[in-house]
C-alpha cells in the first residue's frame, strides 16, 4: 500500500489542457484553488503509466479489438474488491457512464416514459432524461438536521404507481456521500420488482467507500431487471481516456443495450483506454488501498477545518466518494452569490444547483481528492468569501 507521502506530493497538472486547472485558470485567474470537477490531483498508478508508454512505443495505432483479457481484468477486479461475479459475456464496454445512462434510457424506454431519480443528484441524471425525451419523476431524498440523507421509498412507489418505467440510482450517491446499505437497497428493489420497473445503477464511485460502510452491488440483490454502470475512470483517475462498462446479466436486456450501442455508434475500442483500464484493474490494488486510506484522512481534515472555520455550515456525513456536500444556507446566500464571492477569493466549487435547483440552493460540493494542505487553503478562502 502506498503511503501518505505519495498522495501528499500531488502533482502539477497545469499545461496539460485539463479542465480542472487549465480551463479554470483561464476563466478565473492564475491564483486559484479548484475543488470542483470530480477528478483527482494525484498520479495514477505507476503500472498504468508504464503500460501506456509501452503501448505508445509501438508506432502504429490502428483498429483495436476488445479481448478476453479486458473482460477478465474487470471481472477479476469486481470479484476481488466487491465479491461480485461478472461473467465476461455480461459486459458491454462504453465510452463513459453518462453515455451508459443514455444508452439504457434509449434501449429500455420510449419518449415520454417516466424515469425516477433522487435529487439532489449528479446533474447528468436529469440532463440524460431530458436529452432523450423522457419524463423525469423526482423522488427526492430525505434529509435530517445533521445533513444525513435517506431514500423516500413512499415517493419512489408513488412514481411507480404513476407509471414509471425505469429508475436511475446513484450508488454510492453523488453528491450526498451515502453508501446505501444492503437493507436500503433490498427495500428499494422490493418496490421496483412489484411494478417491474427497471433499475439502472450508476456505481462509478463504488471503490470510494469508507469503513464501516460496505458497498453492495445492485446485481447482488436478486432483481433480474437490473443494469449496473461502472468504470475504472473515477477510481484510477483515467476519465480523459473515456471507457466504462455496462454489466447486464439479463440476456434480453443486454441484447437491447448492444443494439442501441451499435445504432448510436457509442462503441469503445480506444487503444490507450483499453491498455490503461486493464493495467489499473490488474495492478492497481495497492495504489487504491493507499488512496482510500488517504481520502479517509482528508475527510477527517475536512470535518476539522469546517468546524473550525465555518461553524454555521453543515457538512453531510461522508460514507463514500471523495465529494463533500456542504450546506451553507445559514450564511444567508444563494449558491449563485456564494460562487460569485468564491471567485473573488480564488476558490472554485461545484454549485449545489447543479444537483437540484431547489434542493441544492445554498450548498456547494467540495472535491477532496487533492493533497491535504489544499483542503485547509480552499476552506480558508471559502471562509473569506462568506465573510
Amino acid at each position: 500500500m502506498l503511503g501518505e507521502s505519495f498522495f501528499d506530493e500531488g502533482l502539477d497538472r497545469t499545461g496539460t489542457d485539463c479542465i480542472k486547472w487549465d480551463a479554470c485558470r483561464r476563466e478565473h485567474g492564475e491564483d486559484i484553488v479548484p475543488m470542483w470537477i470530480a477528478d483527482m490531483d494525484f498520479k495514477s498508478p505507476p503500472e498504468v503509466t508504464e503500460a501506456l508508454i509501452q503501448r505508445a512505443q509501438h508506432p502504429t495505432y490502428g483498429y483495436t479489438e476488445v479481448t478476453e483479457a479486458d473482460h477478465e481484468a474487470l471481472s477479476a477486479f469486481w470479484k476481488r474488491r466487491h465479491g461480485l461475479d461478472v461473467k465476461h459475456e455480461d459486459i458491454v464496454l462504453l465510452p463513459c457512464v453518462v453515455t451508459g445512462m443514455k444508452i439504457a434510457l434509449l434501449a429500455f424506454t420510449e419518449p415520454g416514459d417516466g424515469i425516477i431519480y433522487q435529487p439532489p443528484v449528479y446533474g447528468p441524471f436529469s440532463f440524460s432524461i431530458e436529452s432523450t425525451g423522457r419524463r423525469g419523476m423526482e423522488a427526492p431524498l430525505k434529509r435530517d438536521e445533521k445533513g444525513y440523507y435517506t431514500m423516500d421509498l413512499e415517493k419512489v412507489e408513488q412514481c411507480c404507481r404513476d407509471g414509471a418505467k425505469l429508475m436511475l440510482l446513484c450508488s454510492p450517491h453523488n453528491p450526498v456521500g451515502r453508501c446505501w446499505t444492503k437493507e436500503e437497497l433490498t427495500a428499494l428493489v422490493d418496490v421496483l420488482r412489484k411494478y417491474q420497473v427497471i433499475l439502472v445503477s450508476d456505481e462509478i464511485h463504488a471503490d470510494f467507500v469508507f469503513a464501516p460502510s460496505v458497498f453492495t452491488p445492485a446485481q447482488t440483490l436478486g432483481y433480474e431487471r437490473t443494469v449496473a454502470l461502472c468504470a475504472a475512470s473515477k477510481t484510477f483517475n483515467l476519465a480523459g481516456l473515456q471507457q466504462s462498462a455496462c454489466l447486464c446479466p439479463n440476456a434480453e436486456m443486454r441484447e437491447k443495450v448492444q443494439k442501441t450501442v451499435n445504432q448510436t455508434g457509442a462503441i469503445t475500442g480506444n487503444i490507450f483506454a483499453l491498455t490503461a483500464t486493464r493495467a489499473a484493474y490488474e495492478h492497481g490494488d495497492a495504489w487504491l488501498d493507499g488512496l482510500v486510506s488517504y481520502l479517509a484522512g482528508n475527510i477527517r481534515e475536512m470535518e476539522k477545518v469546517t468546524a473550525e472555520l465555518l461553524p454555521k455550515a453543515v457538512l453531510t456525513p461522508m460514507e463514500a466518494t471523495y465529494l463533500a456536500w456542504l450546506d451553507l444556507r445559514a450564511y444567508g446566500l444563494s449558491t449563485e452569490e456564494i460562487l460569485a464571492r468564491c471567485d473573488k477569493t480564488g476558490v472554485i466549487f461545484t454549485g449545489g444547483t447543479f444537483f437540484s435547483k431547489e434542493l441544492g440552493d445554498g450548498f456547494v460540493r467540495v472535491n477532496l481528492a487533492c493533497p491535504r494542505k489544499k483542503i485547509r487553503e480552499g476552506i480558508r478562502r471559502l471562509q473569506a468569501a462568506l465573510n
